[in-house]
């Protein structure tokens, strides 16, 4: 049964405490051993540590920039020039380059850092010195092109090893990279792609998903004709057809001798581009320092992620979500990648648990979704599949619900850190998520973050513990962004984040935070149910109805009423195969609603749909589909090109018609 919304402070259960000798030989052991030795601070436990890395920002993050050795070509006068938010200045003064430091440790140009899974074409394994050379050759054919510092080059591209290398090179010229997935309709990747003005488009011409081949030429054209800066094509060989008036990727990475040089550039200067969803409006341009990236990215993928040398990072992703970004960052602490692009679940849904026992990563990542269907028809991959290398289970991108805390440990055992996060492409990282020094709780995503000042606001301002609030930052972290592409006075930044508690970072989430630091997310805080003075988050509605076995999936959305009523809750419901939705099951949906939540939260309408819109990070479309029921254009609300299925809404749409018109 989820919390109450009204419940108090607690202390949230313990599911088990993660293996001592693990933890013992973790990287965040040997860190704080290493602060004991080097700096005389005894911080062995992570409450303690968490409290000093956000009280004392200068020396944490010197810490961090001390203990990974980072390499500046100059100096930095100081940490943090200016705490204000927005507008922190992190490092002035030093120069350097964050490829650079994936290519730091010659003595590894033998070991494989990229091991690529694809229903296109074969596994491929680079070592770190092949990825090297493509990187080399990569950036000379761009330099040639007239790309350099500042320049824009964005790539149209799947998941694959191409798309690692474009980064990389493009990184190390000072350019500024930014990537969206093929899945992606045209008018989706155009309206990101125009915002930044670029020069270069690397692009493929189609693609396997599954067993379905997919040709994407004709977006390609309609992409091209709709960027007028773009003066050269690229093509990466990736489905069975050749693009027109296009340069090809052997073209592009010819022979030369020309050596890998790195733009030794400001700490803040832009690296990549990250776009929004772009699924409650036009999607933001989020633009991420070189610095910022780097320490962030040393921090998570050592710190949290327990990644060192030998390690391994499975966690399959799309050029547009920000975890691609952080698979990226693997060699930054000798660790690789394991890439994969397809369909997930195809032939069936032990595709990832056979893939990881394969590729022997010590982390697999996966979405809360897959890992609650793997529950639910029973999969067995801890007794089915040899992952013994595993040591970290990631779970983000929606929040997992209790049930599937308990499946993943009954799965895994003590031995494996289930690791619950939360973060987002605004900071390139995981806000809320486990360390190696704390227990699991049930149902509870661990701790803050080292080094975020993570909050929960009520909406006057004041912390609150124990009850639900927004999700703040109240200190500034050096991978908030460097700002918004094209937002030259900075406006629009301020309006996204810092409009609401002026000073504070505001990231759109509605949390609960334990006394013990545990937090609960329980959706976007502007999807919150109000129902009688009682603010729920989708996420415990969802863990109540989809615990049902008629139920695949669910939806709820509140139209509230202008006049002050109660106004209309409602829910939408994907029923599993051969069920009806019928007065009997509606029954036992509003039954079990009233009884784990609150009478207030039984729907005034349930509805049966064929399919819920989730977008390619896997997130539910509760904003658009309630706008759509609001009379909204369903154009103006949500991008088809960003949804997995572009159809899901359609329902909603003809559901929205027929409320409006004459009965």
């Amino acid at each position: 049964m989820p919390p109450s919304a009204t419940a108090g402070p607690r202390v949230p259960a313990v599911l088990y405490e993660y293996d001592p000798t693990r933890r013992e030989h973790s990287q965040l052991h040997a860190y704080a051993t290493w602060l004991r030795e080097h700096r005389g601070l005894a911080l062995p436990e992570y409450p303690a540590l968490h409290r000093w890395s956000v009280s004392e920002p200068e020396q944490f993050w010197q810490s961090i920039w001390d203990y990974f050795g980072v390499v500046s070509h100059s100096p930095h006068e100081r940490v943090l020039g200016s705490r204000d938010m927005p507008g922190a200045q992190w490092f002035p003064g030093a120069t350097l380059n964050w490829a650079e430091h994936c290519f730091r440790f010659p003595q590894d140009r033998d070991e494989v850092r990229i091991v690529s899974y694809s229903q296109t074409r074969p596994r491929a394994d680079l070592t770190l010195g092949q990825i090297e050379e493509q990187v080399r050759r990569v950036a000379a054919g761009l330099r040639r092109l007239g790309v350099g510092r500042g320049d824009r080059v964005v790539a149209y591209l799947p998941n694959i090893p191409e798309a690692v290398v474009a980064l990389y090179a493009v990184a190390s010229l000072g350019a500024v990279f930014a990537s969206c997935a093929p899945e992606f309709g045209a008018p989706s990747v155009i309206d990101r792609f125009a915002q930044v003005e670029p020069t270069v488009l690397l692009a493929v011409d189609g693609y396997t998903y599954g067993d379905k081949q997919i040709d994407r030429r004709a977006e390609v054209a309609q992409i091209r004709a709709a960027l007028p800066t773009v003066q050269t094509v690229v093509h990466v060989p990736y489905g069975p057809h050749p693009l027109e008036d296009a340069m090809s990727w052997a073209q592009l990475a010819a022979p030369t001798d020309e050596p890998l040089t790195f733009e030794a550039v400001p700490f803040a200067h832009p690296l990549y581009v990250l776009f929004s969803s772009g699924t409650t409006g036009k999607p933001k341009a989020i633009v991420h320092g070189h610095g910022g990236i780097l320490l962030e990215h040393l921090k998570s993928n050592a710190l949290h992620f327990d990644l060192g040398p030998g390690d391994r990072l499975l966690w399959p992703s799309t050029t547009a979500w920000m975890l691609w970004n952080v698979l990226a960052s693997c060699p930054l602490v000798r660790a690789s990648m394991v890439l994969f692009d397809g369909n997930l679940v195809h032939p069936d849904l032990d595709n990832l648990w056979r893939i990881a026992q394969q590729t022997r990563p010590t982390m697999i990542g996966a979405g809360p979704a897959y890992l609650m269907q793997c529950r639910k028809e029973g999969r067995q991959p801890g007794r089915d599949f040899d992952l013994s290398t595993v040591r970290q289970l990631g779970a983000s991108g929606s929040p997992l619900p209790v049930e599937g805390y308990r499946w993943c440990h009954e799965q895994f055992g003590d031995g494996v850190l289930l690791n619950v996060g939360s973060g987002g492409t605004d900071v390139c990282c995981g806000l809320i998520q486990a360390a190696t020094l704390l227990p699991v709780y049930e149902g509870e995503m661990s701790a803050a973050s080292l080094g975020v000042d993570a909050k929960a606001f009520d909406p006057q301002g004041n912390e609150v513990v124990g009850e639900l609030g927004e999700l703040v930052i109240t200190a500034p972290m050096p991978s908030m962004p460097v700002g918004l592409w094209g937002d030259a006075d900075g406006s629009r930044y301020r309006a996204a984040y810092f409009e609401d508690y002026p000073g504070v970072w505001r990231h759109g989430d509605w949390v609960r935070f334990s006394p013990a630091g545990t937090a609960v997310i329980t959706g976007r805080s502007d999807a919150t149910l109000n129902r009688g003075g009682v603010r729920l988050g989708t996420a415990e509605f969802y863990q109540v109805v989809e615990d049902l076995p008629e139920i695949a999936q669910s939806l709820v959305v509140h139209l509230e009423d202008p006049d002050g009523g109660s106004g209309e809750l409602i829910l939408f419901v994907v029923p599993t195969d051969g069920v009806d939705i019928d007065e009997q099951v509606r029954g036992r949906i509003t039954q079990a609603l009233r009884t784990a939540l609150s009478p207030r939260h039984v729907p005034d309408l349930i509805e049966a749909v064929p399919a819920v819109p989730v977008n390619r990070t896997g997130k539910k479309l509760e904003i658009p589909v309630k706008r759509i029921l609001q009379g909204a254009d369903p154009e103006s609300v949500a991008a088809t090109g960003t949804l997995i299925d572009p159809s899901s809404l359609d329902g909603y749409v003809r559901l929205a018609a027929r409320r409006r018109s004459p009965r």
